[in-house]
């Protein structure tokens, strides 16, 4: 009996042995992500420093900054909608800067019925948090043709269409004209490894009872 039950014991361990340690794998992943966002969260609200001369991407996402010049009426607007709000845009405008620097802010939301309405040329600062938002998907479609809308912000097509370099800040306070800001957060970065360790978790659990079940049924027949 015990050599035609050696097998699914051998698999009933191994195979429990994986799933649990998959399970641990997405629990430690889920302790290290919820530390990397409260190092993001913590870094998006302190103060903010003067642009630097060559942000990097990687190196300065999220960096507050704070600039000075003025918005030259130059702008996209990109399809968004705030939860329990009426749908409109999001903002995308030139910001030419006091040494000549022409860059892109993101100026925040305004609803659809607001869109019509005539717009100065904003404050003459924007501090804000730099960003380079990967919205784009492979389904993403190109901006619409006939109105110029876009549907999802792309930097260096934004860079390339309004002749800015790829520097890409979100506005965290009013910019004028009635724009409601949207900051950068951390609620768009998902941390979902709990759920998939209680999967694995409940795996290991279903095969452990599968396997006693096995074994149950194999020392059944043999008695």
């Amino acid at each position: 009996m015990l050599r035609r039950m050696f097998f699914p014991i051998l698999m009933g361990v191994v195979g429990c042995a994986v799933l649990v340690s998959l399970g641990i794998w997405q629990v430690n992943r889920m302790h290290w992500k919820a530390g990397v966002l409260a190092e993001i969260e913590a870094r998006i609200h302190d103060a903010p420093v003067v642009l630097p001369a060559t942000p990097d991407p990687e190196a300065d996402k999220y960096l507050p900054v704070i600039v000075t010049g003025r918005f030259t009426r130059e702008f996209v607007e990109v399809l968004h909608g705030i939860k329990g709000g009426s749908p409109g845009v999001r903002i995308i405008e030139v910001f030419e800067t006091t040494d000549g620097r022409r860059i892109l802010v993101d100026r925040g939301f305004v609803a659809e019925e607001m869109r019509p309405l005539p717009r100065v040329r904003g404050l003459p600062s924007v501090t804000g948090n730099l960003h380079w938002p990967q919205d784009a998907t492979a389904s993403t479609p190109p901006p619409d043709a006939k109105t110029g809308l876009w549907f999802a912000r792309d930097v260096p097509a934004m860079a390339a269409k309004l002749n800015t370099e790829a520097t890409f800040i979100v506005a965290r306070e009013p910019t004028g004209d009635g724009i409601t800001p949207v900051p950068v957060d951390t609620s768009t970065i998902p941390n979902d490894h709990w759920g998939y360790a209680i999967t694995w978790f409940s795996l290991a659990l279903v095969w452990a009872v599968m396997t006693g079940f096995l074994l149950w049924r194999i020392r059944q027949r043999t008695a």
